[in-house]
């Protein structure tokens, strides 16, 4: 490489080339583009190395979801880049949402030199620090040089971004390049070579930026061991989590204790081939009784990771005023909004599950889980008496119709409000190894549909969204047509925003309509069908089983809509929770006294 290089084109491309290939050597093999004038250097140099597949995205906005949901997906840090102005600041809600959801993202934005700044140049808005402390790191890039020493800046800070990205809490870092012009690089066959440590062919070791996990000390292992086999009545709290082999070492752990568990169904512990018996998923509708939840208060709760979605289970722990309460997180937030905890623990989950599970003696199985075993068999068996035999589809049915049709790898993505929560009470547990996602961070129903996508682009996707959430996204399904993924999208249209008809806005706002059920009244099939979508309406059950199991076969994008009506979807969780109620109340007569 001829270091001596004045071409300002030429120097660009040995310096985004030696960043591109820093990100490589740490592992990135993904990027998401939005197109524009300004990042012309790394939108070509991300194009032109091998190890790097380029997803082009026209709108900023969603494809700032569209790269979180394939890092979620994946598991793994994306790229996320575009050109300068409010292109960027487009990507804010995406990087919110991966800041509270631990997603790796590495967002890089191009922007004016510095001595176009400040001045009316076009395109130029300040993007120093453009999205404040949801960016885990943020970094003000150099100028581009053709030096020794810019070349192996440019490597580190990228092997040092793509690492921050992923390690605990994973997050969001944000890169700002500066670009003069010319902004078309000149390529040439050494141009991702810039600034590495070992010359080819030269035996090395290890090279690169790495990372370990957090554990406890011996000692406090030990006590925390301890503490948990002198408990009774204990009971794990799993809250939305998505980290491999977490699912079976909590599982683990509970057979050894012979504790029950209440998993977040965003937790993966309610699906797949890891030992379910402990795994209850009722809970929810079970702690809206009041005397079921005053019968099963535990001794001590050992809660993993964020809080559940169930707000009834929230109540159930502030309500438990005389159980300890020990929060175990790999990240050092505190994740706690009820306060309820006595301790944090901030290790790395899965091993400590691991380490507790070799310490802690074998119990035999207790009457205090028999007893949440039985309630979760009661509520099981309300389900299926109301909703499995229905001759029209129901928003709750949707979920107990999927569990039965949803093959082996299926990405279940869900969409916010009513969808995550009728997820929770209605699709149960299933051998099938299914994983659950939602974008859980921030909660809110923006970029469902990119974000589902994103994830479709490892695999196969059915996602269950909102006709609001999905009006909110529909550019989210330009993904499908450019670059040919295969995604199932079960809409819930039930004209507006169904979930306030259960709060109090439902009963006590005279313009509860025009304010908070915001109809929309709109035909989703021209739209679905002009992004190269095929599009069914359908209500009966069998009809909705036939019409996944045709979309999984047929490919490409598949848009099922479910019509529902809010009031009548209202009534029928009413009945739900009081048939609950009313068999508990029986369940609790016949039951032997509770000593366990």
């Amino acid at each position: 490489m001829n270091f001596e290089d004045t071409d300002p084109a030429a120097n660009g491309a040995c310096f985004v080339g030696a960043f591109v290939d820093g990100a490589v050597t740490v592992g990135l093999t993904e990027a998401v583009v939005s197109p524009g004038s300004r990042s012309t250097p790394l939108a070509v140099l991300l194009a032109a190395h091998p190890r790097i597949r380029v997803w082009m995205h026209v709108d900023e906005r969603s494809a700032g979801y569209f790269a979180l949901g394939m890092a979620k997906a994946r598991r793994a840090p994306v790229i996320l880049l575009c050109s300068s102005g409010t292109a960027a600041a487009n990507y804010l809600p995406a990087v919110v949402e991966a800041y509270y959801a631990e997603v790796p993202l590495v967002v890089l934005t191009a922007d004016r030199p510095h001595e176009l700044r400040d001045v009316g140049a076009p395109q130029a808005i300040d993007q120093l620090g453009l999205y404040g402390r949801y960016a885990k790191w943020f970094v003000e890039m150099a100028l581009a040089e053709n030096t020794p020493a810019a070349l192996r800046y440019a490597r580190t800070v990228a092997e040092r971004a793509v690492t921050l990205a992923a390690m605990t809490p994973a997050g969001p870092v944000h890169l700002n390049f500066p670009f003069r012009e010319p902004l078309v690089p000149v390529l040439s066959p050494d141009v991702f070579s810039g600034g590495r440590r070992a010359e080819a062919g030269k035996q090395s070791c290890l090279f690169g930026t790495y990372t370990g996990v957090r554990h406890l000390s011996s000692p406090t292992l030990r006590r925390l061991a301890a503490a948990l086999a002198s408990v009774q009545r204990g009971l794990m709290v799993v809250g939305p989590a998505d980290q491999d082999g977490l699912a079976g070492a909590i599982a683990a752990l509970a057979a050894r204790l012979g504790w029950p568990v209440l998993a977040d169904p965003l937790s993966s512990l309610r699906n797949g081939t890891h030992d379910l018996q402990n795994v209850i998923d009722g809970y929810d509708a079970g702690l809206r009784d009041v005397a079921t939840r005053a019968r099963l208060q535990p001794d001590l709760v050992l809660r993993i990771g964020p809080m559940p979605i169930s707000k009834a289970l929230a109540n159930a722990l502030e309500a438990w005023k005389a159980s300890r309460q020990i929060l175990i997180d790999g990240s050092e937030r505190l994740r706690d909004p009820g306060r309820t905890a006595d301790a944090q623990i901030f290790a790395e989950p899965v091993t400590l599950m691991r380490e507790l599970t070799a310490a802690v003696p074998d119990k035999p199985a207790s009457r205090w889980l028999e007893a949440w075993q039985s309630v979760n068999r009661v509520i099981e068996s309300v389900v299926a008496r109301l909703f499995d035999g229905e001759a029209r589809l129901s928003e709750g049915g949707i979920f107990r119709q999927l569990r039965h049709v949803l093959v082996d790898g299926t990405i279940l993505y869900v969409g916010n409000s009513m969808p995550v929560r009728d997820l929770d009470t209605f699709f149960g547990r299933t051998r099938t190894q299914v994983r659950t996602l939602a974008n859980r961070g921030a909660n809110g129903i923006d970029g469902v549909v990119s974000s589902a996508l994103g994830a479709a682009s490892t695999g196969p996707v059915v996602l269950v969204v909102g006709d609001l959430s999905f009006y909110h996204d529909l550019n989210g399904l330009l993904p499908a047509k450019l670059h040919a993924i295969a995604a199932t999208v079960v809409v819930v249209n039930n004209n507006g925003g169904g979930i306030f008809s259960f709060l109090p806005q439902g009963e006590m706002v005279d313009d509860f309509e025009a304010l908070f059920g915001t109809p929309l009244g709109l035909d989703y099939q021209h739209i679905v069908t002009g992004y190269g979508g095929h599009f069914q309406r359908i209500q009966a059950p069998a009809a909705f089983q036939a019409a996944i199991r045709d979309a999984q076969r047929r490919g490409g994008l598949n848009v099922i809509e479910v019509p529902s009506q809010r009031a009548l979807n209202l009534e029928r969780h009413r009945q739900f929770w009081q048939a609950v109620q009313d068999d508990l109340a029986v369940y609790w007569k016949q039951a032997q006294p509770c000593e366990f």
